[in-house]
């Protein structure tokens, strides 16, 4: 081996510089003697299954020295410390834990220190990272296998090749801590080797994914993963392979094949992985055709690189080639037996590949990744930052811790991974920043409202000061305008006087005025005759001309008729000097015609008509004559005698005139009178109408005034109800103003606790989140100096107690887990996961997303992805139920919440297939399982909630229950006065809203806004009253709740009962309960207690009914061995809430002395088992008050002792000395354990007995007629089959009892093709109302799961139907049938009276009293008497039967119908004697000795023939007995009905001795100490685990100390000279034999002490 490796080594080492070539013989001894060193250290164990190290291993180290080239390894050191490099990556990469690695490096320090010690401390120097990937982003540079130095070049390095990925490929948010840039320099320099391959192992969300895609474009290689799709299987896999080697081949693309566990559908996929690692190949991937194309495309490059034209030499190219371009890589989670398993079965997962083990994130990678994701953010205040960052380190290490805890105490599993801190960190960064801005906008809503009230505060100041002012003013006003109003009076009686004068010189005026109309009109009538006259006159002098007139006073001598004419003019123009030349004069005027026409005839004088008139008569002319004389003259002599004529109307009229004229000036003068006073009138008016205007403005002043101070008064008013008003408002908004902004700061430490409970308890039960949340985590926050509230709930920051109470309403428990569990459900960054055994989250998800839409599927159903897919697209709630512990991964990236796109357009690939992704989607899980093992990976993607009902939950559940029973109205109050309190409260937070509301939104002066005032005082009101209510209801609530922990003892015994019943699936996976079916058994039995005035009576009546029906309600459905630890386990749990049996008295009960060392303390008595005195030194340590001086008093009174131990039955005498009187019934347990352990069951018997009574040991006989009772339609009942047990014969006699038409009940044996007919069978049963019997369903165990779907889609069955189910005991039965079915066990119950009970409730008065013969009814008792014994002789193995038979119920049936026959003919017959020889033939050699194929078996049954039956049954001189002895006697009762023969089975005792079967009371022993033994298997398991048992170790170390204490036990080696001599010459044949024996024992005594 050496040659070899040295010979290797040097090959390729031949072109490096001569020192380097020097060193090779050192360096192969090195990598030799560290090989050896390892393989004898560290041997592979079941947790370290990888630690196999074979020659593959010496060739990848040198492998990764050949990696080295010669310009760059020119020294020694740089040499070695490549050496060391290449070991620690071949040999500690795969390393679990520390020692190990530890182990190894101190291995190679020594050899380095021996063989290189002066380079010791450069070559050691850490970290030692080696890889060629600084030239990775400059092609042209060759890339160089070389020491990178530290972490901070291989950060930069690969920050920059990052930064590149993201560029081009799907981004990835990385933190590259020193955790991190080790593996992945180690997954790169495995990518990098020649047909290198890597198993990374590793917890999901470790990072091998990201570092292998990141190592892999490092690299320079494509990264090829398989997507699996519904229904992916082996052929799909092959078809994926097949690109994956065109890709490889074809395409010639180096390629990493990224294969992690989550991609194994099926097993047979690891078989192709371990063929492409060992060669490169898989066995007949490609059909012929296929591989003809291969070959074709490939034909011409083989050639070319000096292949053979042959098929098989082109297809060995194409396998080398693509096995030259093929890097796979593994990644596997080490959680379970899984990869152990796989790794044994395909051993080229460990021999093919680099194995790199992913070992928790050390601290510096859980501060870098805090630090890059919350150093940047703004809401953490700097002086906090390293407080919070280290607090989020501590809180991920220590759930780590609580996981280990949780497991070791409650057998349940829960994994942190480092997706779970990327979680944490998130959820917390995101929960600031909502719950910052919230507070920020309640903030700004407070200060608004209060801002409002400051207002009106500050108003109503100013308004009391103007008030005050406007109030002076409007008095001087309102004096003012008094004042102005009497002057207005004053001025307005002048007016009014004024104004009277005016109307009557008005009426006189007018009376004036009708006067003068009346003589003028007179006048004026006389006058018009004259006036036409005078008209034509005018007119006539119209007609002449000026030349006429021009003629006439041309003449120097006028005719005497026309100097006359003129002189009349001249007269009546009234000229003085009347002559021709005034004439003359007169005419030669410009206007003269005009004047004449225009002159006013009324001014002529009476005097001058007078003396016309003497001239007209002297003149004595007509017209004519005028006319003939002068045209002119005759016209003005026309105009002449024309105006006489008027002055002669003229002076008739004339008085009239005057008297009209002087009228008329009066009546001028009335008028000027009138106007003076309308004048006057005017004045006054307008000075009235001056006063009015100024009245009038100091009116509108006042007014303005009035208005402005009733606008004051109604804003003071207004102001002061909003301030009196919302004064407690103001105040109390003032004080959650500070508070919401203290709270702002204290969201620092509240949102750091809340995150990590949201990202990390849901898997807890109650007691772990208590302990985590309200002790380690906030005491670190405090103590760190993190601002957080005092006091500090979850509930506070997480929800509000309106939501509660919604939740309370969809059916969630108000128990603060279940409000928790609602929390996680609904805040957790991730789906829920609920682990519901209860199936009350199932039920309340489906009633709180009903009225969205909520989808409902399991991976069962054949169509899920589509509705998945539907639920996802249109943002519908979408629920997997009954999941089990395998989730589908074609889900995982809806599970991881993988959703690509921006907001606008969101897609996520489901399987294969790009859906587009609604942001309401929301997923829910919910499983049936109570304790699921899911991998990490699934921790990672989900948020695993533990919704298993805790006992203080299901306590207030079922006080709501019995107080709803006994007390209706009191629970209908309550459950009235919750709705109406979270009414209210929501009432109250509307209203409070509202009035914020309206204050901030209220414009303008809100003081004159009288609806806000209004509104807002309604508001208050209803607040007030709210308020009122709510406090009315507290007190109501104290009230209620006195009332209602009255019942409390009741609900708290039914909590306590339903556990226990739960507890039994530990025992087996058969035993499984519903919380419904439970509350099923509680309301029957409050139904049946009975009742009593006294509440402490009827207490005890529901407990003591409630109890004795849990009790055969369990024990119906469970095996005969596990019914006293049934009732055991009842008792204990019943007696530890009252102080008594103390879980560390039974835990000491259960364990005993665990110690591996011995005490110091010999054993006093020979006779005194070893473990016994040990249990005692242990006992008198634990508990000193009451047996602190046991090993003492022994040593004093050892014949007491010994007396005691040899009695047949310890337990049934008192104790020896003071532990008769002093210890309690269960110290008494832990005495006895310590001495006779085979006592221990039936003192078991007797503690249940003396505890909560008899009956709680007598199982109840099965009946059909109570089974059916039981049954409902919606619930089947299952039978679980013992050996010989069938109940389709019980079931067909149950059918004629009940006179049910035997044609309705169908059998139908399950097989393989009986699915679809049991199907339809179903359906036909469900609707007709028959009784279906499918019988051993165990053969079916797949199609169960469709059965389960078939009876939950039953919601109207027919209420005759039933559904029986027969089934042999089996882990894989569907909980979900199980859970809702009636549970029974048919097999024959366990000690002789029971079982001699159980077969007499079967034989009915009518049967017995069928046969005449008088002995029928003695014999048929001895029959049963013998049945019971046959059956009974079983429990004891060999002593009892040689090989166990499996006697059952119809062997005693036939043997009854025999010994019916038989004694009915002999009766017939008048034969008094029995034919004993035939019955003694048929019952003991062909019923019962029929089953019997040993020969000794068939002996016994034969004895007992002899021993039972015979005429000495009857010899009343000598009375038979079956067993007699001074405590019992076992006889045959005188001959009676049925009563008599049950009443002497009755008086039997409970336990019977061996001797009654007629064996050696011995016989008992071995079976009683493996029965408590069994019993306390089953009790441990459904303990908490205390640490007691491991100590806290794990269990490596706990397998090493038991190994250790057996070395130190082993015995010497024997002396084989020493016992030839002793065996002397003659050696017998059985010495030879002894002495191989000796030699071989020997042998493996030195192996055994070698391996230590």
């Amino acid at each position: 081996m050496y040659h070899k490796g040295n010979k290797v080594s040097l090959l390729p080492l031949q072109a490096f510089d001569e020192c380097i070539q020097n060193i090779c013989d050192k360096l192969t001894y090195c990598t030799l003697e560290l090989y050896k060193n390892i393989i004898r250290e560290l041997p592979p164990t079941p947790s370290k299954f990888h630690y196999i190290f074979n020659l593959r291993d010496l060739s990848r180290v040198y492998n990764g020295m050949v990696m080295t080239n010669t310009e760059q390894y020119t020294e020694i050191k740089l040499f070695v410390r490549v050496w060391r490099n290449e070991c620690l990556r071949v040999f500690h990469d795969r390393l679990i834990n520390e020692t190990d690695k530890t182990l190894v490096q101190g291995h190679i320090k020594n050899l380095i220190q021996e063989h290189f010690s002066e380079d010791l401390e450069y070559i050691m120097r850490d970290p030692i990272l080696f890889g060629d990937y600084r030239n990775t982003l400059v092609e042209s540079e060759p890339r160089v296998y070389e020491d990178i130095q530290d972490y901070e070049a291989s950060h930069a390095l690969f920050r920059e090749i990052l930064e590149e990925y993201n560029e081009v490929k799907t981004q990835m948010k990385l933190v590259l801590f020193d955790d991190a840039l080790e593996h992945l320099t180690r997954v790169h320099r495995t990518i990098r080797m020649n047909r290198g391959h890597a198993l990374l192992v590793g917890v999901g969300g470790s990072g091998k994914q990201s570092l292998t895609k990141l190592a892999a474009y490092t690299a320079g290689c494509e990264v090829f993963e398989i997507t699996l799709s519904r229904g992916y299987n082996e052929t799909a896999f092959r078809e994926d392979l097949k690109v994956l080697y065109h890709k490889l081949a074809i395409e010639n693309k180096k390629t990493v094949f990224l294969f992690t566990d989550a991609h194994v559908a099926e097993e047979g996929f690891l078989e192709l992985i371990n063929n492409m690692l060992t060669s490169g190949m898989v066995p007949a991937l490609f059909a012929d055709d296929e591989k003809e194309s291969v070959l074709n495309q490939l034909r011409e490059e083989a050639l070319k690189m000096g292949s053979g034209p042959s098929k098989e030499s082109i297809w060995q190219f194409f396998v080398n080639k693509s096995a030259n371009n093929l890097h796979i890589v593994l990644g596997m989670s080490p959680v379970g037996d899984t990869l152990r398993t796989r790794c044994r079965n395909f051993p080229g997962l460990v021999n093919n590949t680099g194995i790199d083990w992913f070992l928790p994130w050390p601290p510096q990678a859980l501060l870098a990744v805090a630090q890059s994701f919350l150093g940047e953010s703004s809401m953490i205040p700097e002086e906090h930052l390293t407080q919070v960052i280290n607090h989020v380190c501590m809180v991920h290490s220590s759930v780590g811790e609580y996981s280990k805890l949780f497991l070791q105490k409650l057998r349940r599993s829960n994994y942190v991974t480092p997706k779970n801190y990327l979680d944490f960190i998130s959820t917390y960064a995101s929960l600031l920043e909502d719950k910052d801005a919230y507070i920020l906008s309640q903030c700004k809503r407070l200060e608004g409202g209060l801002d409002k009230l400051k207002e009106a505060s500050v108003q109503l100041k100013e308004l009391n000061v103007k008030l005050a002012h406007q109030k002076v003013v409007l008095a001087e006003k309102s004096s003012a305008c008094e004042i102005l109003l009497q002057e207005i009076c004053t001025n307005t009686a002048v007016a009014e006087e004024k104004k009277t004068m005016a109307e009557d010189k008005a009426k006189e005026i007018e009376e004036q005025n009708k006067v003068i109309a009346v003589e003028k009109a007179d006048a004026e009538s006389s006058l018009a005759e004259a006036l036409p006259a005078l008209e034509a006159a005018r007119i006539a002098l119209q007609d002449l001309e000026k030349s006429d007139v021009t003629e006439i006073r041309s003449f120097a001598k006028p005719p005497k008729q026309v100097q006359a004419v003129c002189e009349c003019i001249l007269v009546m123009r009234g000229y003085k000097e009347i002559s021709w030349k005034s004439a003359k004069g007169m005419m030669s005027e410009a206007n003269f015609l005009r004047s004449l026409m225009e002159m006013d005839c009324d001014s002529i004088h009476t005097s001058q008509v007078k003396t016309v008139r003497g001239f007209l008569k002297s003149l004595n002319t007509t017209l004519e004559e005028m006319q003939a004389i002068s045209r002119a003259g005759a016209g003005m002599l026309k105009f002449v005698e024309a105006v006489m004529g008027y002055c002669d109307v003229a002076k008739e009229i004339k008085p009239k005139r005057e008297q009209v004229a002087r009228l008329e000036r009066n009546f001028f003068q009335s008028k000027r009178e009138l106007e003076r006073i309308q004048n006057e009138l005017e004045a006054i008016q307008k000075e009235l109408g001056a006063l009015g205007e100024k009245y009038d403005s100091a009116i509108s002043e006042k007014q303005q005034l009035q208005k402005e101070a009733e606008v004051m008064e109604r804003r003071l008013i207004a102001a002061d109800k909003l301030i009196s008003g919302l004064g407690s408002e103001n105040e109390r908004w003032t004080e959650d103003l500070e508070e919401l902004k203290q709270r702002r700061v204290r969201l620092l430490g509240d949102c750091l606790v809340c995150a990590a409970f949201l990202s990390y308890e849901g898997a807890f039960s109650w007691d772990f989140r208590n302990e985590m949340v309200y002790e380690v985590w906030q005491r670190d926050v405090v103590e760190r100096g993190i601002p957080l509230s005092q006091p500090f709930r979850v509930e506070s920051l997480l929800t509000d107690e309106v939501e509660i109470s919604r939740w309370g309403s969809e059916g969630l428990p108000p128990d603060e887990l279940s409000v928790q569990n609602g929390i996680l459900t609904t805040r957790a960054s991730r789906f829920p996961m609920c682990i519901d055994p209860q199936q009350q989250a199932l039920n309340w998800i489906k009633k709180k997303e009903e009225k969205n839409n909520l989808k409902i599927s399991s991976f069962n159903d054949p169509d899920f992805l589509k509705q998945l897919e539907m639920a996802i697209k249109y943002g519908f709630p979408f629920l997997f139920q009954d999941v089990d512990e395998y989730i589908d991964p074609v889900i995982d990236n809806v599970l991881e919440k993988n959703v690509k796109g921006a907001e606008g357009r969101q897609v996520i690939m489901l399987g294969d297939k790009e859906v587009d992704y609604d942001p309401n989607f929301k997923l829910y899980l919910n499983t049936k399982l109570s304790n699921p093992k899911y991998s990490p990976s699934v921790f990672g993607k989900a948020m695993v909630i533990n919704y298993t009902v805790t006992l203080k939950g299901l306590e207030d559940q079922l006080l709501s229950v019995i107080v709803g029973f006994e007390r209706k109205e009191l629970e209908e109050q309550r459950e009235r006065l919750i709705q109406e309190t979270s009414e209210n409260k929501r009432l109250l937070k509307d209203l409070e809203d509202s009035l914020l509301r309206e204050l901030a939104t209220s414009t303008g002066n809100m003081l004159d806004n009288v609806e806000l005032v209004q509104t807002l005082e309604e508001t208050k009101a209803k607040a007030s009253e709210v308020f009122e209510k709510l406090k009315l209801a507290e007190n109501t609530a104290v009230d209620i709740d006195k009332l209602r922990d009255g019942y409390r003892p009741a609900a708290k015994r039914g909590a306590i009962l339903f556990f226990v019943l739960a507890e039994m699936a530990l025992v087996n996976s058969m035993y499984q309960y519903s919380l419904a079916s439970y509350l099923e058994v509680f309301d029957q039995s409050l139904r049946k207690s009975l009742p009593d005035s006294v509440l402490a009576k009827r207490l005890k009546n529901i407990m003591d009914t409630l109890t004795y029906n849990v009790y055969n309600y369990g024990c119906t459905g469970l095996f005969e061995r596990h019914k006293l630890l049934f009732s055991f386990n009842m008792t204990i749990k019943m007696e530890q809430p009252e102080g008594r049996a103390p879980q560390e008295e039974l835990e000491f009960f259960l364990k005993g002395n665990l110690s591996l060392e011995k005490s110091a303390r010999k054993k006093p008595f020979p006779w005194l088992p070893d473990q016994g005195w040990e249990d005692i030194i242990r006992l008198a340590q634990l508990f000193p008050t009451e047996f602190g001086t046991l090993p003492d008093d022994m040593e004093k009174n050892p014949e007491e002792w010994k007396n005691w131990y040899d009695l047949d039955g310890p337990e049934q005498v008192p104790f020896p000395m003071k532990y008769k009187d002093n210890l309690t019934s269960f110290q008494k347990l832990l005495l006895l354990r310590c001495f006779r352990l085979d006592r221990v069951y039936r003192a078991v018997t007797d503690y249940v007995d003396i505890t909560i009574g008899e009956k709680y040991v007598q199982p109840p006989v099965i009946s059909f007629e109570a089974i059916f009772d039981q049954s409902s339609p919606n619930s089947p009942i299952v039978f679980i089959l013992s050996p010989g047990s069938d109940p389709a014969g019980d079931l067909m006699k149950l059918t004629e009892r009940l006179s049910f038409c035997s044609s309705r009940l169908k059998f139908l044996a399950m097989g393989q093709g009986q699915e679809l007919v049991a199907l339809q069978l179903l359906e036909t049963a469900v609707t007709r109302g028959h009784w279906l019997m499918l019988q051993n369903c165990h053969l079916l165990v797949k199609w169960l799961k469709d059965l389960e779907k078939a009876l939950e889609k039953i919601t109207k069955p027919h209420p005759e139907f039933r559904l029986w189910l027969t089934t042999d005991p089996i882990m894989d039965f569907p909980i979900g049938i199980l859970q809702k079915s009636l549970k029974v066990v048919t097999e024959p119950p366990n000690g002789l009276k029971l079982n001699m009970r159980a077969t007499y409730f079967k034989i009915s008065h009518q049967i017995l009293t069928n046969c005449p013969h008088p002995a029928f009814c003695s014999l048929v008792y001895v029959l049963a008497f013998f049945h019971a014994v046959v059956q009974e002789r079983r429990k004891y193995g060999k002593i009892g039967w040689n090989v166990p038979y499996d006697f059952n119920e119809s062997d005693f049936l036939v043997c009854m119908e025999i010994l019916n026959t038989y004694l009915t003919k002999a009766h017939t017959q008048g034969d008094e004697k029995i034919p004993w020889g035939s019955l003694k033939y048929l019952v003991g050699e062909v019923m019962y000795g029929g089953r019997a194929i040993d020969s000794f078996d068939r002996r016994i049954l034969t004895v007992y023939m002899d021993e039972y039956l015979g005429d000495f049954l009857f010899d009343t001189f000598q009375p038979f007995h079956f067993y007699h002895s001074k405590d019992v006697d076992y006889k045959i009762p005188p001959d009676g009905p049925k009563d008599v023969y049950v009443a002497e089975i009755e008086s039997l005792p409970l336990a019977n001795t061996p001797e009654v079967f007629g064996l050696h009371p011995n016989a008992e022993i071995g079976y009683y100490t493996q029965a408590a033994r069994d019993m306390w298997t089953h009790l441990i398991d459904l303990q908490p685990q205390t640490g007691e048992s491991g100590g806290g170790i794990s269990r490596d170390e706990y397998i090493s100390q038991v190994a250790q204490d057996i070395q130190t036990k082993l015995p010497a080696v024997f002396d084989l000279d020493v016992i030839h001599k002793e065996l002397g010459k003659e050696v017998q044949p059985t010495a030879v034999v002894l002495l191989q024996e000796l030699e071989r024992f020997n042998r493996l005594v030195q192996r055994m002490a070698a391996a230590g």
